[in-house]
This record gives structure tokens, sequence and C-alpha cells, in this order.
């Protein structure tokens, strides 16, 4: 075994068998490529990436490709998700040089950590060929190789930066327009979603367009959103059987999945249909919200509470082989109800996809097109698809299983926790809270220092970063939301305060992605663009307004005003990467309504207030607190106060009061 054999990481565990030398990212690593002159070689993955299995089978585990890779290189793996700081730079430098960027990711660096060469899967031959002229290259030419990594290094450091913009614009409806007239371009007004193929869910991008399509009154936009609700909830993306999303469909009409699960997705999917039940019911959204949960809690839930981080695409060495089914095992299984079932989900006896007889479970029409087909009533045929689901999930059980990537990462868990937050105020499930503070205690307990500090993994090295700051901060502050709990706020608080002072950019009015008592890399990087996850700046952004407003607190109003100001002029020209911006800007427009619920039935007036779809509003509340808003506002009496811009309106006893103040 290498030296990844004492490894935490389940990634970099399952590297530690590979006849390649291979080095965790670290002192001992970086120092041999000085003391021996010879080029870093950094690959980067993660557990459940297809893709890097592949790459590993066909060449790490060779043992004459392991042997020219030690030969010429100090090789480095690094686990994407224990170290996004490192991947982050190393992206960068892949990107500028090849347009692209993914996993895996191998770079070539001189021994000072800057790269001169990357790309990400390389077949076999191809890799053994670079490798050979990479080190001929570094051999014969080394001026020529600090010449361009001299140069790589500087746009890496340019990458994604952003300037202070110390003039203060006015945003407006029109701006709004432009940011979203630009976006249309992209939609695919069949299949729902973004472009053809690959297929992402993207969840941030249909979150701020949702809510812009309420705000803005743009059936349009709303249409579209249903339109890709439905239609990625109806796909194969969708586990059917188990609940949960794949990552992304490889195909334009989210038939076939890429069939890894991660947290990160499913935790934003929670909260998108979440939210879009209390704007648009419909009970695909309550359905779909509920299952994901049901698989979190089945398969990515530690004892402790904490959330574990992805299942693996490959079950015994095959991609999605544990999700297939052929016709031949549903009849199996299900006897008398198959021909239901099958119709119900697209089965075949030739099988639906590029595997022979396989089939990924999907749909096409909705439960009245079946029932009405079948000559059932709705409900009927509900009940019985919902009981043939439930003894192929129990059949597919004893299937070997996927590989778990058992991390708890603290910045994912943050995701969840505010899904689980999200689905409670949708539903009024007493089981989701109970689901959601379970975590919210491993999380403080496990993952919070007492100095405000995060630790990124359970049980990991003492290192964190933005997101990780960025996504609890935003849970907490949900769960405040939900419970009136002020703990959870001051706990928001002191995390936002430890951030500021480890991470802010004061010069440049940005967050850095990493401390400045960290690791200190070739550069010193900021996550600006929102992605598959929003970015960590745009949901600190978010944070320091709540934050700001709910402790009357302007230092954290002018961190986040700056913010969006630097990024204003960006959102146009692409709103997909930068949704969540986006999302800030509408607030801007359209203000914040702050909900202060006060007295003994705030929770049932609370309640009721969730109802009502105000995606521009945050609440507050209680039969007691120290709130600057609460201050004054208590009493025997239950009382809903709504201000906005620094203005409270009259105290009103009835929620249909309130919202006639906030529609007004």
């Amino acid at each position: 075994m290498n030296r990844l054999a004492n490894s935490a990481s389940p990634y970099l565990l399952q590297h530690a068998n590979n006849p390649v030398d291979w080095y965790p990212w670290g002192a001992e690593a970086l120092q041999r490529a000085k003391d021996k002159n010879k080029l870093i070689l950094v690959s980067i993955g993660y557990s459940a990436c297809h893709w890097c299995h592949v790459m590993e089978h066909e060449s790490f585990e060779d043992e004459k490709v392991a042997a020219l890779m030690n030969e010429y290189f100090v090789c480095i793996k690094v686990d994407r998700e224990e170290r996004p700081d490192i991947d982050q730079v190393y992206m960068s430098a892949v990107t500028l040089m090849t347009g692209r960027g993914g996993w895996p990711l191998n770079c070539i660096c001189l021994p000072d950590q800057r790269p001169i060469y990357g790309g990400t899967y390389f077949r076999k031959n191809d890799w053994t060929s670079l490798l050979f002229n990479l080190a001929d290259f570094y051999k014969n030419k080394p001026a020529e190789a600090d010449e361009y990594a001299t140069k790589l290094t500087e746009g890496i450091r340019q990458y994604e930066s952003i300037q202070f913009v110390a003039e203060q614009p006015e945003y407006n409806r029109e701006d709004l327009e432009l940011i979203v007239r630009n976006w249309q371009r992209y939609f695919d007004k069949t299949e729902g979603g973004l472009g053809s193929a690959p297929k992402f869910p993207m969840p941030n991008n249909w979150q701020f367009l949702m809510r812009y399509a309420h705000l803005m009154e743009d059936d349009n936009i709303a249409g579209q959103v249903k339109l890709t609700l439905q239609k990625m909830a109806f796909g194969g993306i969708y586990d059917h059987i188990g609940g949960g999303f794949a990552r992304y469909s490889v195909d334009g009409h989210w038939h076939v999945p890429h069939f890894e699960k991660m947290l990160y997705d499913n935790a934003q999917l929670l909260s998108l249909y979440a939210e879009a039940s209390v704007w648009s019911y419909d009970p695909l959204y309550e359905e779909t919200a509920d299952e994901i949960i049901t698989f979190v809690k089945r398969e990515l839930t530690s004892a402790e509470g904490g959330f574990y981080s992805a299942l693996d695409a490959d079950s015994e060495g095959v991609e999605g082989k544990f999700y297939t089914f052929t016709k031949e095992e549903i009849e199996r299984i299900l006897g008398a109800e198959a021909e239901l079932f099958c119709t119900y989900y697209h089965i075949t006896g030739e099988g639906n996809w590029e595997e022979e007889e396989t089939n990924v479970l999907f749909r096409r029409e909705s439960n009245e097109q079946l029932a009405q087909q079948f000559g059932l009533e709705t409900g009927e045929l509900v009940a019985k698809i919902r009981s043939a689901k439930a003894k192929v999930l129990e059949e597919r059980g004893k299937r070997v299983r996927p590989g778990l990537d058992n991390k708890i990462i603290a910045s994912w868990n943050g995701l969840m926790l505010k899904g689980l937050c999200d689905a409670y105020r949708a539903f009024y499930r007493p089981d989701y809270l109970d689901f959601a503070l379970k975590n919210a205690v491993f999380t403080l307990d496990n993952l919070v220092n007492e100095d405000g500090s995060i630790t990124r993994i359970y049980k990991g090295e003492p290192i964190s970063f933005l997101d990780d700051y960025a996504n609890v901060i935003d849970a907490l502050i949900a769960l405040y939301e939900v419970t009136f709990n002020e703990s959870w706020l001051h706990h928001a608080k002191k995390l936002a305060d430890y951030a500021i002072a480890h991470y802010f950019d004061e010069t440049n009015g940005i967050f850095f992605y990493t401390s400045d008592n960290g690791d200190q890399l070739i550069a010193r990087k900021s996550e600006v663009m929102d992605s598959v996850i929003p970015s960590s700046n745009s949901t600190m952004a978010y944070n320091l307004k709540k934050l700001g407003l709910l402790f009357d607190d302007e230092h954290y109003l002018g961190i986040s005003a700056q913010m969006l100001r630097n990024v204003a002029q960006l959102i146009p020209k692409y709103g997909s990467s930068y949704a969540n911006w986006a999302g800030l800007m509408l607030n801007e427009v359209f203000g914040v309504n702050e909900v202060a619920i006060t007295g003994e039935n705030f929770e049932q007036l609370r309640r009721e207030m969730e109802k009502s779809y105000v995606p521009n509003k945050i609440m507050l509340g209680g039969k007691q607190g120290s709130l600057p808003l609460l201050r004054e506002r208590f009493g025997e009496l239950t009382r809903i106060f709504v201000c906005k811009d620094k203005t409270c309106g009259l105290p009103s006893v009835t929620v249909a009061n309130a919202l006639k103040q906030i529609r007004n």
C-alpha cells in the first residue's frame, strides 16, 4: 500500500493499493519535489466520480504507467471535497488552458506548485505519451517551462477576480428583465432545464426564476419553471424507487443519469421543491420533497445525525447497476402488478437505454392519464404504484450497494439542514423539524469550534473554507425562522463575525475562499460564480443582508451591498452563473419584508403566514426575544408587524391583514 493508506478520505483510500507512489497533499510531498527537482503531478477527484474510477483502472492500476509516473513525478492525490481550495486553483489553470474543466482533474506542476499543463480524463496511451513529453520538456527547456508557469499563475490569480465598485447603482425592474431576457435563450422549452445534453438540475437557477416569475408576474417564466420541475421529477435522473436525484442526465431528456447521488444536489432540490409547493402547489412537488428526505434519512445519515456526502455511480464495477432493471426482473418481483408498473415507468423487454434489456425508470404521463387508460381512479392507481415501489425497493436492497462516501462535510450539511427547514416551512411536518434539529445539534457539537471557526470534515483536519461558513450560517438563520429560538441566530452571527475577520478582503470588498490562517497556495482566490452550488460569496452576501436586518447591523448590510455592487454588472451576461446574485438583486428591487409575529399564539400565525408565498421576507418573533425589531412588541395579544426599509405598518391580528400590507 502507498502513502494514502492512512487517509480518512474514502476517495484517497480507493487509491491506496495503486502501484503509483501517491502522496496526500502536504509538506512531505511538496518538499520532496523541491529536493529531487521533480515535476508534481496533482490528480484530483472524488469517490463517487465514474470517470475517476475509469482512469484509475486504465492507468493508475497499471504497473508500467505507474513506473513512469513514479520515475519522473511526485504524484499527489487530492479529494476535491476535502480540499476544494486546491481544486479551485488547478481547475482555474485547466479551464484557462483548455476552456473546460471537470473530474478527474490532472495538473502537472513545477516543483514550486505552479502548473504548466493540465486536463481531465486521459486514455492510457494519451496519458503515457503526455507524461513522457512533459518530463522531456522540463529536463531540456526548464527556462521555457518557468516562463509559461509564470504567465499561467498570473492568469489563475486574475481568473474570476472582482474589482471594487464604489458607486451604488439604483437597481430596478429593467435590470431584472435584462438578466432574464438574455437567460431565456438557453431555455429548453420542450424538456425544461437549460440547453441540450448533458442536463444539470441547477436548483439555484430555478429558485431565482420562480421568485422572479412571482414578483414580476411573468407567466412565461413561471411556465418554464413548472415544466422543468415536472420533467426533472418524471425523468430517470430521479430515483423513482428509492427517492433522490442523481447528479445529472447524460442526455437532453433527463432520462439516463450519471448515477452518482450527491448530498448537495438533493439538499438544494429539497429546498426547491418545498418552496415550489408554497408557490404553486402540485402533489408531485410534495411527494418529491418527501422522498428526498426519506432517501437521505435511509442512506446518507449517520447515527449521530450528520449527513454523509455521496453514493457512488458504480456497483460491482458497473455504472448504474444498482438502479436499473430488466422487465423480467420486474415481472418476477411484482407478478400481476408488473404490467401497470412497466407502463408507468416505460419498462420494456428490449430495454429503454443503451444497455441491452436494461431499463432506467422514467415517467412521461400524468397519474390522471394513466388512471384513465387502466380504468382506475387516480387515488387507486397511486396506491398500486406506491405498493409496487415498496416491493421493488425491498428487492433492490438485496443487491450489492454502491460505495458510500461517508465524509461529513460542514458545507453540505448546512445545505441539507436548510432544505429540511424549507420542507418544514412548506409542509409543517414535525418529523422534518426533529430531523433538522438533530443535525443542527450535531453540527454545533462536532463541526463548530468555541472561537467561531468551523472544522470542514467531521473528525478531519482543522481546516475550513468560506462555503462551510456560508452554508452553515444560512441553515442556522433558516432554523431560527422556523423555531424563533434566538440561540440559532447568535450562533450564525458568531460564525459570520469569524468569517469577516479571517476571510474578508477589505480592499476588493469580497470574501476570499481560504482563511488568512490556512495553507498558502500559489493563489488566494475568491469563489464568485454560482455553479451547481451557489457560490460562497453570493450566499454570504445573502446571509449578511439577513443578519443585518435582524440585528439592525449597518456593518453587515454595508458588506452585503458592496459585494452585490461588485458583481452586479456581470449578472446580465450569463444569469445562470450568477443566479443567487440575481436573487439578491431581486430583493433589492422589491425590498425585504421583515415579518415579526409576537405573542402567545405566534406559532399558529407563523404557520398560517408560511402558507402564502412571499419569497422576499424574513420571519422573526416568539413569546420573547432580544432582536431590535422585537423590542417593546410583546404583549398578551398575538400580533404581526410588517416592516420594510426601516418603516413598520400598523400591527395586524390576522395574517390576511398582514399580507395586505406586504402586497400594497
